[in-house]
């Protein structure tokens, strides 16, 4: 039975021995890690800040401490698995450290920001969809950016930002209503 892969995965033995090479300090071998993974730590910043400078700073951040604390990587899980939930860490310490604490807009008319390579062209709705999301308050579309984006647990998102569940539940019938009314318009 064939096994099937996602564009751009390497198997998992080579992925592995990847890692492993990076682990012993193979700078090359991080660069590899990094090549492969920086358009979906970069969307992930992005969506999460609605910010394109922030998200890029974030994201070498992220590639930053992923270096630093690459010999705690166990491999009980995908390496992207790892740089994803470091990734979230990142970009909601970077929130915290910036003191950032009351909601804003954010508004741009620069959409280039949020193309990425490889998605057909659909002008209409998912650039719409691009630009509401980046107009959310901060912590309805973190929330709404994980749970219904990246697939997080409630209960995950919760521990993540210091919140009661409730809270982050609330924060996403928020961002869904917000959605809706600005897709409608």
């Amino acid at each position: 039975m064939a096994t099937m892969l996602v564009e751009d995965e390497a198997p998992p033995a080579a992925a592995d021995t990847t890692v492993r090479r990076a682990q012993q300090g193979d700078v090359a071998a991080f660069e590899k890690l990094y090549r492969d993974n920086v358009d979906r730590v970069f969307a992930l910043c992005l969506r999460m800040t609605g910010d394109g400078t922030k998200a890029e700073e974030l994201t070498q951040d992220v590639f930053v401490r992923a270096w630093e604390k690459l010999a705690s990587f166990e491999g009980k899980s995908a390496f992207s698995t790892w740089l994803h939930r470091l990734a979230v860490n990142v970009v909601l310490g970077g929130r915290r450290a910036d003191g950032i604490r009351v909601g804003k807009v954010f508004h741009t008319d620069d959409l280039e920001a949020y193309e990425t390579p490889g998605r057909p062209p659909d002008p209409g709705q998912a650039m719409d969809l691009e630009r509401a999301i980046a107009r959310l308050p901060p912590g309805a579309r973190n929330v709404f950016v994980l749970h219904d984006v990246e697939g997080y647990k409630h209960e995950e998102i919760a521990e993540l930002h210091g919140l009661a569940v409730g809270t982050c539940k609330a924060q996403l019938h928020r961002a869904r209503r917000l959605l809706r009314e600005a897709l409608e318009r």
